[in-house]
């Protein structure tokens, strides 16, 4: 898929929304790993898996349910990625980015993204909630990469601040007021899928990362592109310590996030309206 082809490809997938949801959403949120069950939150009005969507990609990461629902949340009305695709499943980044630009095309202005990610940072714990400040793209791509349609963004998009203060402001407060442990920091996206060595991880830290993930960051840069207000959040799933460093397996991740789920769920019932 290239940006020549986006529009075109858009058009054919829009039917097979818009026939059925009546609202209008106005916040999308993506939940990654080990974080589905956040959805719980939402009053689903409908639910469209990606099966059923035209050019939408599948999801064949473990624990990532491969659908669109459509609802409110907190009495927001909300569009849900649950379960994304990523760069390592053996998509193009345009592939890995085309949920954002399908909530482009129905009218989504601001973003909310989740994913599991390693700690970096000393001072950060499994379990800690971390609020995206700024990113390093490691992957190798984007999803800019190729003709660009002007129709859905500029050329060459200004990314001096991705995740917008006003934004991250808002959640730092949201996060006092349910007594709940925000941190914040820098998160760098390789393309995995394999974890990273002890030179790797004292490398990403070496170069100011506070956590490392698979995700979150080639989507940022397609909703920026996009015009879209971005929010991003990652839950701590494994200390990536060099000097301290012990295998970990995907299950132990899954289940990291899946316990640290619900801060965040809470989090985001108690920010969604102010957004």
């Amino acid at each position: 898929m290239t940006m020549q082809t986006l529009g075109q490809m858009l058009k054919e997938s829009l039917p097979a929304l818009r026939s059925r949801i009546t609202s209008e959403p106005r916040v999308g949120i993506v939940l990654g790993s080990g974080l589905q069950r956040i959805a719980d939150a939402c009053i689903v009005e409908s639910t469209i898996p990606y099966s059923e969507i035209p050019h939408m990609p599948r999801s064949t990461a473990p624990s990532h349910r491969g659908q669109f629902l459509v609802g409110t949340w907190s009495g927001v009305p909300v569009m849900i990625m649950q379960g994304r695709v990523h760069y390592y499943e053996g998509y193009t980044m345009q592939q890995v980015t085309y949920g954002v630009r399908l909530m482009q095309v129905m009218g989504i202005r601001v973003l909310v993204l989740t994913n599991a990610a390693g700690a970096l940072n000393p001072l950060f714990r499994r379990g800690d909630v971390m609020l995206v400040a700024d990113h390093i793209n490691l992957t190798g791509d984007s999803p800019l990469i190729g003709p660009n349609d002007d129709e859905f963004g500029p050329r060459f998009p200004d990314m001096s601040d991705p995740y917008p203060e006003s934004l991250r402001a808002l959640a730092r407060t949201v996060a006092i007021e349910q007594h709940i442990t925000l941190r914040e920091g820098v998160l760098v996206a390789v393309h995995g899928p394999n974890l990273e060595t002890r030179s790797e991880y004292r490398f990403l830290r070496n170069i100011g990362a506070d956590a490392v993930g698979m995700s979150v960051v080639p989507e940022t840069i397609a909703a920026v592109h996009a015009g879209m207000r971005v929010l991003a959040f990652s839950i701590l799933t494994d200390e990536c310590f060099p000097d301290a460093l012990r295998a970990v397996t995907a299950d132990e991740i899954i289940a990291a996030a899946q316990e640290a789920a619900p801060k965040l769920e809470r989090l985001v019932t108690a920010l969604l309206p102010k957004l």
